[in-house]
C-alpha cells in the first residue's frame, strides 16, 4: 500500500547558547579593558614628546605640545593674528629699555672721569705746543729773551737807587733835584710823544695786501715791542703813546682817530738785540702775521729818529702838589 510522502521543511541548527553568550561578552558593553602599558614604554614616550616639543622648527621657534598649525601663536589686541616678531625687533627689545646694575653704573662713572682727565690733559699739552716744536736755537733765543727783561728791569732799579743816593748826599740838593728834573722831564716827554727822539732800533714793515690784518694784529704788535723794551714807537705818521687806541676802519686801522693804511711802517728805538728776537720767537708776532698772508720784514738800524709828535694837553683840574 502506498503513502504520500509530503517534504517536510528543514530546520536550521540552533546556535549553542555558549556561542551568543560570548557574542554579548565581546560587545561595546562587555569589551574587556586593555592590559596595562609597562611603566617603561610610557616613560619613554613622555620623554619624546618633550624633546619634540622642545625642538625648533624651521624658522627657529619652538613647537608647543599639542600645538595645531593652523592655530595662530599670538592674538593682536584687536582679535587678528599678529605676526611672529623678527630678529631685529627682538634684539632691540632686548637692548631696550637698558637694565642697568649697580656695577655697570659705577663703571660708567670711573670711564666717564677717565675721559675727562684725559681731554683735560691733552688741552694743556696743546697749549705749550708751539714751545715743545720749538728747536733749540729758538729756545734759546727766549731764554735770553727773558734775561734781558730782567737786566732792564734791574737797571733801572739801580738807576734809581742812584738819584736817591745823589740827592742824599749832594751839599746843593736843590741843584741836584732840579738837574735830574729836566733829566725826568726829557724822558717823560719821549713817552708822552711831545718831544722827537733818536737812537739805535728797529724798522718793522708789515705789507697786507689781502687786508687780513686789523687792528688787534697790530696791538699785540705794540705790546711785544714795549714788552722787549721799546721807548719810542711811531707808526707810520702817527705817534704811539701809553693811551694810544686802535680800530677798524675801512681800507685800514685808526689808530688815536687817524686812518693809517697798509704798508705799516714800525720805527722803534730801543735795544736791536732784543727788539728783533722779540718779535721772531716761535708763535710770535712774525709768525702769526705770516699766518694772515702778511709779509713782514724787520731790520736793524743805528739809527732811529721818530718825530711824529703828539700835542701836550694841560690838564684843567690836576696840579702839582708842590704848588
Amino acid at each position: 500500500m502506498a503513502t504520500d510522502e509530503t517534504p517536510q521543511p528543514e530546520k536550521k541548527p540552533e546556535q549553542p547558547e555558549t556561542e551568543q553568550s560570548q557574542d554579548q561578552e565581546h560587545g561595546p558593553a562587555g569589551r574587556r579593558p586593555m592590559p596595562p602599558e609597562s611603566p617603561g614604554v610610557s616613560e619613554r614616550a613622555d620623554a619624546d614628546e618633550a624633546t619634540q616639543a622642545q625642538e625648533p622648527d624651521s624658522t627657529g621657534h619652538k613647537k608647543d605640545k599639542g600645538a595645531d598649525s593652523s592655530t595662530p601663536d599670538a592674538v593682536a589686541e584687536d582679535g587678528s593674528a599678529a605676526r611672529p616678531k623678527s630678529g631685529r625687533e627682538r634684539l632691540v627689545a632686548s637692548l631696550w629699555p637698558p637694565r642697568l646694575t649697580r656695577a655697570q653704573l659705577i663703571v660708567a662713572l670711573l670711564l666717564f672721569i677717565l675721559g675727562l682727565g684725559l681731554a683735560i690733559q691733552v688741552r694743556s699739552t696743546s697749549d705749550s705746543s708751539a714751545l715743545r716744536g720749538a728747536r733749540q736755537e729758538d729756545l734759546v733765543r727766549i731764554l735770553d729773551e727773558l734775561d734781558n727783561r730782567s737786566q732792564r728791569l734791574t737797571d733801572e732799579q739801580r738807576r734809581l737807587e742812584g738819584q736817591k743816593t745823589e740827592l742824599a748826599n749832594s751839599s746843593d740838593q736843590a741843584e741836584e733835584a732840579r738837574k735830574q728834573t729836566v733829566e725826568k722831564e726829557q724822558q717823560l716827554g719821549v713817552l708822552a710823544g711831545t718831544v722827537a727822539a733818536q737812537g739805535p732800533g728797529i724798522n718793522l714793515t708789515i705789507d697786507d695786501p689781502a687786508h687780513s690784518v686789523e687792528a688787534d694784529k697790530l696791538l699785540d704788535t705794540i705790546q711785544e715791542l714795549r714788552a722787549a723794551g721799546a721807548e719810542a714807537i711811531q707808526v707810520n705818521d702817527v705817534r704811539v703813546v701809553a693811551n694810544t687806541s686802535l680800530s677798524d676802519v675801512r681800507g685800514g686801522v685808526g689808530i688815536d682817530g687817524k686812518r693809517v693804511t697798509q704798508p705799516y711802517r714800525f720805527k722803534v728805538i730801543g735795544k736791536p738785540e732784543d727788539l728783533e728776537p722779540a718779535l721772531n720767537i716761535p708763535g710770535g708776532v712774525v709768525q702769526t702775521l705770516e699766518k694772515e698772508q702778511a709779509k713782514v720784514s724787520v731790520t736793524r738800524e743805528k739809527k732811529i729818529i721818530v718825530d711824529a709828535l703828539r700835542e701836550a694837553k694841560r690838564p684843567d683840574y690836576a696840579r702839582s702838589s708842590s704848588q
